[in-house]
C-alpha cells in the first residue's frame, strides 16, 4: 500500500526530514519526503504493517526539537518506484507550518568545538540539526538554506557531503558551516588593524580582561559586554548607556560560578542549562552566604536588586569568548594561543537606553560607537531582532518576565478558534500577537514604544511574523489609551480593516485565561495589579478586581483613587506618590518621615498646592504606585532610575521575614460610589499607611515594614476574592499585571487563595506584565466582535 502523510507543527528546521528518511528506510519503505508551506509531507509505500508503524512512530519518535501538532494521512495508489528520497522543498500556497526558535549549542557540537582533532575545532558557528539559529535567520518558507541568511555562504565539499549523508548529524541541517565556508568573525578596534577568526576571539578576551567594553554580535542582535568583576568597567558601561541603576544581566562560563553567587534550585538549574538558555533571575547570596571562592562580582552590576540575572553561553562564539576546557590562564601579550578572559561577563542589549536592540552591522558601527571600545562582529546577517528572554522561578515553575529568544515564534494553542487578527499590545515591554484559528504567535520582545526607532522595529517585525505565520489579519486590536503609540500605529496601518479597542486590565485577565485554556464560557475573578492602564472612566487604573470573561467584565473592586501628581514625575520620584497617599489618608507630612525628608522643601510646597488645587493630578487606583509610595515611606527608594525600581527594592527588603512579629497591616474595604464605571467595593490603604507611619516612629526597620505590607496586599486579595465568591459563586482566580512579577507577593497570594479553596491561574507561558497584553487583547476582540453589544459577563 501507499500512504500520504502530512505532519504539521514545528517540523522544519529541527531535522524532521532526515528523521523521516531514517524511519522509512529502517522500516523498508519506499517513497519520498519534502517540506511544504503546510508542513512536512511524506509518501510511503510498503507492507501494511510497516506503513502503520511509520504513521505511529512519526509522532512518538519525533526529533527532540520538533513539536508535532497533527498527523493526517490518506491512502493513495501505489507506484512501485524503489528507494526513498528527500525531494526539494515546495513553496506553493500560504505558509501553514511553524518556524522553530533559536536553540542553544548542543553537547555534541560543544564536544567538537573543544576537540583539536575535529575539523570544526573552535569554529564560532558550529551547528547541527539539533541546535543553532533558526527564527532570527529565516527569510521565508519553506525552511531551506536559500530562505535563510545563510544563503550567501555556499557549502564547501565537506559540508555538502555531511548535508547529504543520511547517517550524519548534519543531514539537511540548513545553517551548516565550517572554517572553509564561513561565516567569519572580525574584531574591529579604532586605531588598530582588524583581525579575524581565532585571533579576533583571543584578542577580544584580552581586551575584556583589560577593562574594555565590546559590542558582541549574537543570534538576535548585539550585546554590550564587559568584565562583570571589573567595577570601573561596569560603571563606565552604565554611564555610557545611560542605564541608571537598572540591573545588568551576567553571562557565566559555568554553573559552578553561578552557584557561588546565587541560590540555585533544581528548576532554576534546569532553565539555565536547557535548550532555551534565558536570563534567569536568581536570589543573590549576600554577606556570610557568599563562599570564600565566590567570583568578586562588581556591586554595580545589580545595585539594590534582590535578584541577579544570569545566563549561560548559548552560541559557539559565547563559549569561545568565555573559554573552553584546556584554555590557558591569562598570560602576557603574545604568550599562549588561547588565553582565558573573564569568567563572568555583563551581557546587556546593544542599544542606547530606550532604543531597540541593534542588529545591522553598519548601524552597530555608528550607533554603538559612543558606548564601546570595539566590535566583535561577524558577517552572518540577522534577519529579525530577538532579545534575550528573562524568567524567574516561582513555586517551582517558570514565570516569564520577557518572552523572546528561545520561545518566539513558537505559537500558543488557543482554547477557541479566532478569525485572522493582529493585536498590537501596549507601549511598555511591547510584544504583538497574530492569530488565526487555534494558533497565536507572540512576537519577540520589541521594547518600549517611546521613540521612532522602536516603532519602525515593530513594523519590520510585524511584516516578518506575518510572512512566516501565513496570517493575513482582517482585524486589528489595540489598547483603549488614546495616546499610545501602538494605537497610533494600528490606526495608520488599518487600511480599511476594523480596529477594536480593549480595556487594558481586561486584556491582562484574558491573557491569563487564554494561557490556561479557558474557553470563556464561565467568568473568573481577575486580579489585575499593575502600574498604569487607561480606565473606562478616564482615570489611571491598576488595582482592579474584575469579574471577567472574553466578552466583557464587571469592575467588582478597586484600590481607592488617589491623585497622581505630575504623571511621570510621580513615577520617577516615588516620594511624590508617598506624599500624595499620605495626604489622601489625612496623615500629616511629618519631617521625621523618610519620604518627606527626600522631597526638597520648594518642591514640597509646590506639591502641596498642586494636590490642594488638584492641578495636573489624574486619579489613580494603581497598586504599582502604592508599592512605590510604601517603598519611599519606608525609606527604601525615593528616586526610580528604571521602571518598577522602587517596588523591586521593596520586594528585596521583604525577603527573609516570612512571618512578621506583631500586628499586621490591614486594608479597609468599603462600598463604592454609584456610577457607570464604579466598583462595588473599594479598598482603602489609609489604615496600612497609618500603621506604617506608627511602625516607623517606633523604630521598625524597612525590612519589617516591607514584609508586613506584602502580607497586607496578599490578605487584601484573599478577602476581595472571598467577597466575589460569596456574591457571585465564582471559584477561579486569575492573577495578572506587572505587580505579579513580584515573587514574594505572587507566592503569598497563591498560598492564601489555595487555603481558601480557590483555583488560581497565574502566568507560566506569557509574561504577567504588558509583554503578555496582546494575547488577551486578541482573545477579547475575537469574542466581542462575535458577541457585539454584550458588556458584562
Amino acid at each position: 500500500m501507499r500512504r500520504r502523510v502530512t505532519v504539521q507543527g514545528v517540523v522544519q528546521g529541527v531535522g524532521f526530514r532526515p528523521f523521516v528518511f531514517t524511519l522509512a528506510t529502517g522500516l523498508g519503505l519506499c517513497g519520498h519526503v519534502t517540506n511544504t508551506p503546510h508542513g512536512v509531507v511524506a509518501e510511503v509505500e510498503g507492507l501494511l504493517g510497516a506503513v502503520t508503524a511509520f504513521c505511529e512512530r512519526i509522532r512518538t519518535d519525533a526529533p527532540p526539537l520538533a513539536v508535532v501538532e497533527s498527523v493526517v494521512h490518506a491512502d493513495i495508489p501505489t507506484t512501485g518506484v524503489a528507494g526513498f528520497a528527500i525531494l526539494p522543498s515546495r513553496s506553493d500556497g500560504r505558509p501553514r507550518t511553524l518556524v522553530p526558535p533559536d536553540v542553544a549549542t548542543c553537547d555534541a557540537c560543544l564536544a567538537e568545538l573543544a576537540d583539536p582533532a575535529d575539523r570544526r575545532h573552535r569554529h564560532p558557528f558550529i551547528t547541527c540539526t539539533h541546535c543553532g539559529p533558526r527564527f532570527t535567520i529565516v527569510t521565508g518558507l519553506p525552511y531551506d538554506r536559500a530562505n535563510t541568511t545563510m544563503a550567501r555562504f555556499p557549502m564547501c565539499p565537506s559540508c555538502a557531503r555531511e548535508y547529504h549523508d543520511p547517517a550524519d548529524r548534519r543531514f539537511h541541517a540548513q545553517p551548516v558551516a565550517c572554517h572553509d565556508c564561513g561565516p567569519r568573525v572580525r574584531l574591529l578596534v579604532p586605531g588598530s588593524p582588524d583581525c579575524s577568526d581565532a585571533q579576533a576571539v583571543a584578542r577580544a578576551r584580552r581586551l575584556l580582561a583589560d577593562g574594555a567594553i565590546l559590542a558582541v554580535k549574537g543570534l538576535g542582535g548585539y550585546h554590550l559586554a564587559c568584565d562583570a568583576t571589573d567595577t570601573e568597567a561596569v560603571a563606565r558601561l552604565r554611564r555610557r548607556k545611560g542605564r541608571g541603576d537598572k540591573p545588568f544581566a551576567v553571562m557565566a562560563r559555568d554553573t559552578a560560578d553561578i552557584e557561588r553567587l546565587a541560590h540555585l534550585c533544581p528548576a532554576e538549574l534546569q532553565s539555565l542549562t536547557g535548550s532555551v538558555r534565558p536570563v534567569v533571575l536568581l536570589r543573590r547570596r549576600r554577606g556570610a552566604e557568599l563562599p570564600a571562592d565566590a567570583p568578586p562580582l562588581a556591586e554595580t552590576v545589580a545595585p539594590g536588586s534582590p535578584d541577579l540575572g544570569v545566563m549561560l553561553p548559548y552560541t559557539p562564539l559565547h563559549h569561545l569568548l568565555l573559554g573552553l576546557p584546556g584554555d590557558a590562564p591569562p598570560q602576557p601579550e603574545g604568550r599562549g594561543r588561547y588565553p582565558l578572559g573573564p569568567r563572568l561577563l555583563v551581557m546587556t542589549s546593544g542599544n542606547l537606553a530606550g532604543e531597540p536592540i541593534v542588529t545591522d552591522d553598519d548601524e552597530a558601527l555608528e550607533r554603538l560607537a559612543p558606548l564601546v571600545d570595539g566590535w566583535l562582529t561577524h558577517d552572518r546577517p540577522i534577519h529579525v531582532p530577538c532579545d534575550d528572554s528573562v524568567i524567574r522561578i516561582c513555586d517551582g515553575q517558570e514565570l516569564p518576565v520577557r518572552r523572546s529568544r528561545g520561545y518566539a515564534p513558537l505559537p500558543l494553542t488557543l482554547p477557541v478558534p479566532v478569525r485572522p487578527a493582529l493585536a498590537v499590545g501596549g507601549d511598555l515591554k511591547n510584544t504583538f500577537c497574530m492569530a488565526e484559528g487555534r494558533h497565536a504567535w507572540l512576537s519577540a520582545h520589541i521594547g518600549d514604544m517611546d521613540d521612532l526607532a522602536t516603532v519602525n522595529a515593530f513594523g519590520r517585525a510585524e511584516q516578518q511574523l506575518e510572512a512566516i505565520a501565513g496570517v493575513r489579519p482582517g482585524l486589528l486590536v489595540a489598547d483603549r489609551h488614546p495616546g499610545y503609540r501602538s494605537v497610533r500605529w494600528a490606526r495608520r496601518n488599518a487600511d480599511g480593516r476594523p480596529l477594536h479597542h480593549v480595556q487594558h486590565h481586561h486584556a491582562h485577565i484574558a491573557s491569563a485565561m487564554a494561557e490556561h485554556g479557558l474557553d470563556g464560557s464561565h467568568p473568573v475573578i481577575g486580579v489585575a495589579f499593575d502600574g498604569t492602564g487607561y480606565g473606562d472612566d478616564g482615570a489611571v487604573w491598576g488595582g482592579e478586581v474584575l469579574l471577567a470573561d472574553y466578552a466583557g467584565f464587571h469592575r467588582f473592586a478597586q484600590l481607592a483613587y488617589v491623585p497622581l501628581p505630575g504623571g511621570d514625575a510621580a513615577v520617577h520620584r516615588p516620594y511624590r506618590m508617598a506624599l500624595a497617599h499620605l495626604r489622601s489618608a489625612d496623615i500629616p507630612w511629618g519631617d521625621d518621615l523618610p519620604c518627606t525628608a527626600a522631597c526638597p522643601p520648594t518642591e514640597r510646597n509646590l506639591l502641596a498646592r498642586q494636590l490642594e488645587r488638584n492641578l495636573g493630578c489624574v486619579p489613580t487606583s494603581s497598586m504599582g504606585r502604592l508599592f512605590d509610595a510604601v517603598s519611599s515611606l519606608a525609606g527604601v527608594c525615593h528616586h526610580a532610575g528604571y521602571e518598577a525600581q522602587a517596588a523591586i527594592e521593596l520586594e528585596a527588603a521583604a525577603m527573609g521575614t516570612d512571618t512578621p512579629d506583631g500586628p499586621g497591616y490591614t486594608f479597609a474595604i468599603g462600598n463604592g460610589r454609584p456610577g457607570p464605571h464604579a466598583a462595588e467595593l473599594v479598598a482603602e490603604p489609609a489604615p496600612v499607611l497609618a500603621a506604617t507611619v506608627a511602625d516607623l516612629r517606633s523604630g521598625a526597620g524597612p525590612q519589617l515594614i516591607a514584609a508586613r505590607f506584602h502580607h497586607a496586599v496578599a490578605d487584601l486579595v484573599r478577602r476581595l476574592c472571598a467577597a466575589a465568591r460569596d456574591r457571585y459563586g465564582l471559584k477561579t482566580v486569575a492573577l495578572s499585571g506587572g505587580v505579579f512579577c513580584n515573587a514574594v507577593l505572587s507566592e503569598a497570594c497563591v498560598r492564601e487563595l489555595g487555603r481558601d479553596g480557590f483555583t488560581v491561574l497565574r502566568h507560566h507561558r506569557v509574561p504577567p506584565n504588558d509583554g503578555g497584553l496582546a494575547l488577551g487583547q486578541l482573545m477579547v476582540a475575537a469574542r466581542t466582535t462575535q458577541s457585539a453589544g454584550r458588556t458584562n459577563p
